[in-house]
């Protein structure tokens, strides 16, 4: 269960008196399984009876991993380490589509025609990194700080920027249309040659933002 693992669509009323509740790491399921009184099922999953979506939540939160039901359709992603990012870029790995790197500390990192599409980064530290030309479509942006980042000439189809602190970042000649930057900080952003077709900027500071 190294890569993602995707779960069948099934009818949720049909759920048996038991539930599976499958996470993001082996380490998660088999400690959460002990926090909740459930079954480890040796790999990614834990064996409950009693099904307390506060108490799966408050433990996800203290194990900082991601869960689902079983029989949910949704992609339940390995978290990926900066180090391993580092490593596997190094040696000319360009294509990490779908990473869960929420939380990451990416500070001021080289990552140039990277492509994380579709990758978790919500509450990543991004400032001062270089993601130009990046295939950033439909990434989850939110509430990351990419203040300072150079994006000139990346991807930013259907982003999610939504709270993101985008202040002083090169967005030069970038595609975001159809990104969500709605609260977004853009404060001294240069924004000039960038697509901003049909992005929603509601909220957004724009404050001494460059557009031409």
């Amino acid at each position: 269960m190294k890569n993602i693992i995707l779960i069948g669509l099934t009818n949720w009323l049909g759920r048996s008196q038991k539930s599976v509740l499958l996470f993001d790491s082996i380490a998660a399921a088999s400690e959460i399984a002990f926090m909740l009184g459930g079954e480890w099922d040796g790999c990614n999953g834990a064996i409950v009876s009693k099904c307390d979506e506060v108490a799966i939540n408050t433990a996800a939160s203290l194990m900082e991993t991601t869960w689902c039901y079983q029989g949910a359709w949704v992609a339940v992603l390995n978290r990926l380490t900066t180090d391993e990012l580092l490593r596997r870029y190094a040696i000319g790995e360009r294509n990490f589509s779908n990473a869960n790197l929420r939380c990451s500390k990416l500070c001021s990192l080289l990552l140039s025609e990277v492509n994380l599409s579709w990758a978790k980064l919500n509450f990543a530290n991004l400032s001062g990194a270089n993601l130009s030309k990046a295939n950033l479509t439909a990434a989850d942006f939110q509430d990351a700080n990419l203040s300072d980042t150079n994006l000139s000439q990346s991807r930013l189809v259907r982003a999610n920027l939504v709270s993101a602190n985008l202040s002083r970042a090169d967005l030069k000649g970038a595609d975001l249309s159809h990104a969500c930057l709605s609260n977004a900080n853009l404060n001294q952003a240069d924004l000039r040659g960038a697509n901003l077709e049909q992005a929603d900027l509601k909220g957004a500071d724009l404050s001494e933002a460059l557009f031409v």
